[in-house]
């Protein structure tokens, strides 16, 4: 079957930027939905993170752009800022066939005023959180009543985070006309009463769930009950990927797990909903950039979670829906990578294993947790560190300023400095923990672009 998207109803100058962003055949999920999407039907796709459902929604909504009108004529509803930053990035890297399309970010965690300057400057696509863009709608700031497409982006989890309310309240602003797009990784009745409520006779698409064995390997271990943490401390020492996020159910239970590795040597971060968005941006930061190998999550905190080569996915304990198992590993095994998946569990949770065996139609393998060693005194150190410079783009800073303060005069050798990630008035920088006290001598003593900044560790 032809899967190139020249095949499709698309400009010369919407494909040649697709050929340039290096998007050759379509996924999946973009062959099944795109046809419907651009022919302005309403659409429900099942279809989980990375597979391509940004560029299936985004060409749809540039496509009846009219860049002429500054209205806002597209809104994107995700569950996160992250995701938000993610789908704006995609969504201006697609428009660059459309010249001057201007995406505006709504999200909470950011200051409002700016936002409300961006908004009176005239917008065609707004991207956003729930929260942010109803209270921006309660206070007159923010008009969707020329808007032709809705999109409702990872609309499980935001259900799951209780947005259910708000987006009934977003979209009884919108016109009643529109086309609304509804991409779920999941299923739930949630999801099903809030197409039956605002969309008109949706096509639905459900792409193959599954993962290919030779990408992801899965592992499962019964594990005594009490004795979780030191298997998954097992797993970690057998295993020793460069990256792992392990899946807990609780935030409670995300942090004890969290603390316990902390204490037994292991370098990690809990990702949770009681952290502020200041201390998720830096949990992510650090551990994207190496500064933490593992990370601790709970499902719905982790949603929008972009991390590159993600070696591992560990389940602490197995969820009660296959569904939310297979989302959970799709987080490994990306592009060209291949990933590993682990899960523990007790007797009482066979039925578990039992689910995904009949959801994944195969049976899965099953490993003697006794096959697990664990050293005496194992630690799992992180390779990096990272750097906080009080200055971002605010102050004009950028990667590049960072980096050339750093190497000039060979001081510091560029294949020792790792990501540098740049916000509105800090920027962070990872090091390689052997070179950190002198790469932060370099910026403490010296100037970034001209300016002395204040520069600190983050241990």
């Amino acid at each position: 079957m032809n899967q190139a998207f020249s095949r499709l109803k698309l400009s010369p100058d919407v494909l040649a930027n697709l050929d340039a962003l290096g998007y050759q055949q379509m996924t999946p999920i973009q062959a099944e939905a795109l046809p419907h999407v651009l022919a302005g039907a309403d659409l429900i796709a099942r279809a989980k993170t990375g597979s391509g459902k940004t560029v299936c929604f985004g060409l749809g909504l540039l496509q009846g752009l009219k860049q002429a009108i500054f209205a806002i004529q597209a809104l994107v509803l995700c569950p996160t800022r992250e995701l938000a930053d993610q789908v704006a990035k995609a969504l201006r890297g697609l428009a660059r066939a459309s010249a001057n399309t201007k995406i505006v970010t709504l999200c909470g965690g950011a200051p409002f005023g700016p936002q409300v300057g961006s908004l009176e400057h005239g917008a065609h696509i707004v991207v956003g959180t729930p929260g942010r863009i109803l209270k921006h709608l309660q206070k007159g700031t923010l008009n969707l009543a020329n808007v032709q497409t809705l999109v409702l982006d990872e609309a499980d989890r935001m259900l799951d985070m209780g947005f259910y309310d708000d987006i009934a309240a977003i979209l009884s602003t919108t016109p009643s006309q529109r086309q609304t797009l509804l991409f779920s990784a999941t299923y739930p009745e949630g999801i099903r009463q809030l197409s039956s409520a605002f969309q008109r006779s949706p096509v639905e698409v459900t792409v193959e769930a599954q993962h290919d064995a030779n990408k992801i390997r899965q592992l499962f271990y019964e594990v005594e009950k009490g004795s979780r943490v030191r298997s998954l401390t097992a797993l970690l020492a057998q295993y020793k990927p460069a990256s792992t996020v392990v899946f807990c159910h609780t935030r409670q239970q995300c942090q004890e797990v969290c603390e316990e590795l902390q204490q037994r040597g292991i370098a990690a971060l809990a990702l949770h909903g009681d952290l502020d968005q200041k201390e998720r941006d830096l949990v992510l930061v650090r551990f994207s950039n190496r500064s933490v190998p593992v990370l601790v999550a709970t499902d719905v905190a982790s949603r929008g979670l972009d991390i590159k080569d993600l070696a591992a996915v560990i389940n602490f304990e197995l969820p009660r829906d296959p569904e939310i198992y297979v989302h959970r590993i799709g987080r490994t095994g990306r592009a060209d990578s291949k990933g590993i998946a682990l899960s523990l569990f007790i007797a009482s949770e066979a039925y578990r294993v039992n689910a995904i065996e009949t959801y994944q139609g195969s049976p899965v393998q099953l490993e003697q947790v006794r096959s697990l060693t664990l050293p005496e005194g194992f630690s799992l150190p992180a390779p990096m560190q990272t750097l906080c410079i009080d200055g971002g783009r605010k102050e004009k800073v950028r990667a590049g300023d960072i980096l050339g303060a750093l190497t000039a005069n060979d001081a510091v050798p560029a294949a020792m400095v790792g990501k540098i990630d740049i916000f509105e008035h800090q920027a962070y920088v990872a090091i390689d923990r052997n070179i950190r006290k002198k790469a932060l001598k370099v910026l403490s003593e010296g100037n970034i672009k001209g300016r002395r900044f204040k520069v600190r560790a983050i241990h």
